[in-house]
């Protein structure tokens, strides 16, 4: 593999087995960058300046390494298992989880609870009402159509994940998102799970535009 280095300078490569070498060919590299861009034609560029990943990649192994035996020395036994872990639910973002049937005897999450949960979700803060503990996000758009559009992003996201929030178009420019589980009179993980989808979408474009000072 080569060595990352300014253009300037070079240093020997080793030889590559897959290379068709010529008898003209030399066994050495010069640190001319003339010599060496004669001789990366010849062989094949194993890297470049500003490529990082350079020569990472498979190879054919040496016919000294096939002599040596190396893939008989690999730690393990033959009948090793190996097994492809499937991530559990814990280990899974908000946003990558599917939204679940609630029973109506089921308990709402605990204030303690939704505190501890609020942590994985942007822009959302708790807020208390006539329908128990709410999930409350408020966002600043450019103008009125913008904030329409919002609302239309919002509703495609959550009308896949079959849990709605309630959607206030305050002012001109303000769009106003609240969550509950009203079957339950209070917060359920579904919740949450939908304001971390609708934290996913992109809301540059219609954010107010700022002011340049010259």
């Amino acid at each position: 593999m080569a060595t990352f280095l300014s253009n300037a300078i070079s240093l020997p490569l080793p030889s590559n087995p897959l290379a068709r070498r010529t008898p003209s060919s030399s066994s050495s590299w010069s640190c001319s960058p003339s010599r060496r861009s004669r001789g990366a034609r010849k062989r094949g560029v194993l890297a470049q300046g500003g490529d990082f990943l350079g020569d990472f990649g498979a190879r054919d192994p040496f016919p000294a390494e096939i002599e040596s035996n190396f893939c008989e020395n690999v730690v393990g036994n033959v009948d090793t298992e190996h097994k492809i872990l499937i991530p559990n639910l814990s280990a899974l973002s908000l946003a990558q989880r599917s939204c679940q049937p609630v029973s109506p005897s089921q308990r709402p999450l605990r204030f303690e609870e939704a505190e501890k949960i609020l942590n994985k979700v942007v822009g959302w803060r708790l807020v208390d009402g006539d329908g128990g503990t709410r999930l409350q996000c408020i966002w600043k758009v450019r103008d009125y159509g913008c904030g329409i559009e919002l609302i239309n992003r919002i509703y495609r996201v959550v009308d896949a994940a079959g849990h709605y929030p309630n959607l206030h178009l305050e002012q001109p420019n303000q769009v106003m998102a609240e969550l509950c589980t009203s079957s339950i009179g209070g917060l359920s993980w579904n919740d949450f799970i939908v304001a971390a989808k609708i934290d996913q979408i992109k809301t540059l474009d219609l954010l107010p535009k700022k002011r340049i000072w010259a």
